[in-house]
């Protein structure tokens, strides 16, 4: 008997994901919430850890291939006699003990078929998905046979091809294990023996630079530990594939890749809501010397001593005061298929923080932002952007925002025109914090200048109602100590 893992929804309606590498093979050993595989979606890559635990019995999903939600991916054993004879007679039996799936102490059901449910109806359910903080820990490249040596595979190879018949003559024992670095089987020993080919070992980050450049990772040896491909193996590779095709194929002075992931999600979403929402942008230059002077000040001292304090926090803190005097920027349209519009006002922010990544645009956000202090929000804007660089953010933060800021001026630009995020009023773009001549009194002046611009949805936010929202943001900008009137 055997259970099927199905591709869970790791975020909020997300209906596919890449499988990005296997970190488990077929007749390998699995415990519950053990990590079997990493998927890139939409929004993150996302490592999925084992709901059962047994025998892999079979990846029905190659590497690299897009699946569906809710498709089989990968089947389980549960340790018992297989009915089918086994192709290796004499490897040792499963321990028992260790073959029965997770789903029957948590209730769950046992012995479902791929595809399908259990016999009540449910599937198992995924336990502690999620991105973990710490690295992850690959094992070897398996090895194929070498040629005129037994079909049989050892443990952990990727084998998936067909059981040796009944009454078959007995394998020889496995020979001693050596010292000397595997060779990986090449496309001719696997295709003779029914193996699988082998997934080449690669981070994600190197597999979405192999993309972009083209480059068949299959093709290339790594240089890692271990064999992992690095960097430096892609921007070097570019080799012929077997068929004598480079692997790097351009044509006409370009080179074409192709959209998934984080960039076909931005596409879609950019979009839906350029074509949706009715935009209005408007812009604010503002003198924010005062923001700047309070900032050294609080720097100075203790409580802010040991936090990044930028004047995106300030501007994060601004916002969510300035959305209590005009809670319209802080809502939604909500218009169902059948039946009349409404808008929906939020009690709390859910503040999203645009982030460049090495991934794409991400808009991790956040929580319930108008609740905290100025220094909360340092600390969680530092905590966010640092998760987002490393591509650690989890699903759950990047969906359920409610107003948005991206800081442009962090690459010298000065203002924009933000797209608003499907499903929110208004995006608020903070520009370059520079010096610049400014009359001040009549008379004038070097002074510290930021330009604001602020996207919103006509169909909830009037013009006037988004200017004074602006200029609300704008003034506590330029006095903070207007924050003690609000």
């Amino acid at each position: 008997m055997r259970q099927v893992f199905l591709l869970p929804d790791v975020g909020e309606g997300l209906t596919e994901a890449e499988i990005l590498s296997w970190l488990v093979a077929a007749g390998d050993t699995v415990a519950v919430n053990q990590v079997i595989v990493e998927i890139e979606t939409a929004k993150a890559a996302v490592e999925l850890p084992s709901p059962y635990a047994g025998t892999v019995a079979e990846l029905l999903v190659e590497a690299g291939a897009t699946v569906a939600v809710g498709s089989p991916i990968i089947a389980i054993g549960d340790g018992a006699a297989d009915p089918e004879p086994a192709a290796d007679s004499t490897a040792p039996s499963a321990d028992p003990s260790a073959g029965s799936p997770a789903g029957d102490a948590a209730g769950e059901p046992a012995g479902a078929k791929i595809g399908e449910a259990g016999a009540d109806g449910r599937i198992a359910t995924l336990v502690g998905y999620g991105p973990r903080p710490g690295s992850v820990t690959r094992r070897p490249r398996a090895t194929g046979p070498r040629v005129g040596a037994p079909s049989t595979p050892s443990r952990g190879s990727r084998h998936t091809g067909p059981t040796a018949p009944p009454g078959a003559a007995e394998a020889p024992p496995p020979a001693p294990a050596r010292t000397a670095e595997p060779e990986p089987a090449s496309d001719a020993t696997a295709a003779s023996t029914g193996s699988t080919k082998l997934v080449p070992l690669a981070k994600p980050p190197v597999r979405k630079l192999a993309r972009e450049l083209g480059i068949d990772l299959a093709a290339l040896t790594g240089s890692g530990p271990g064999g992992v491909i690095t960097r430096d193996d892609v921007r070097l590779g570019g080799s012929p594939t077997a068929n004598g095709t480079p692997a790097t194929e351009r044509r006409g002075g370009e080179r074409r890749v192709p959209v998934r992931g984080v960039r076909k999600a931005t596409a879609s979403a950019m979009v839906s809501s350029a074509f949706t929402a009715p935009h209005v942008t408007e812009f604010l230059t503002v003198d924010v010397t005062p923001m700047i002077e309070l900032r050294d000040r609080l720097r100075a001292g203790p409580a802010f001593r040991d936090v990044k304090l930028s004047p995106l926090v300030f501007a994060a803190k601004a916002a969510c005061l300035a959305a209590r005097r005009t809670p319209e920027v802080n809502a939604r349209w909500d218009e169902p298929a059948a039946g009349d519009a409404e808008i929906v006002y939020y009690d709390r922010v859910q503040l999203g923080i645009a982030a460049a990544t090495p991934r794409g645009l991400i808009v991790p956000k956040i929580r319930d932002a108008d609740t905290l202090s100025l220094r909360e929000l340092a600390v969680a804007l530092t905590e966010l952007t640092e998760t987002a660089r490393a591509g650690r953010t989890p699903p759950a933060d990047l969906v359920g925002g409610t107003f948005t800021i991206t800081n442009v001026g962090v690459f010298g630009v000065d203002t924009g025109t933000p797209i608003l995020n499907p499903g929110e009023a208004a995006i608020l773009a903070l520009g370059a914090v520079k010096q610049a001549p400014w009359v001040v009194d009549g008379q004038l002046a070097v002074r510290t200048v930021c330009q604001l611009a602020l996207s919103f949805d006509h169909r909830l936010v009037d013009g006037q109602q988004g200017s004074r929202f602006l200029a609300d943001v704008g003034a506590l900008l330029a006095d903070p100590g207007l924050a003690l009137t609000y």
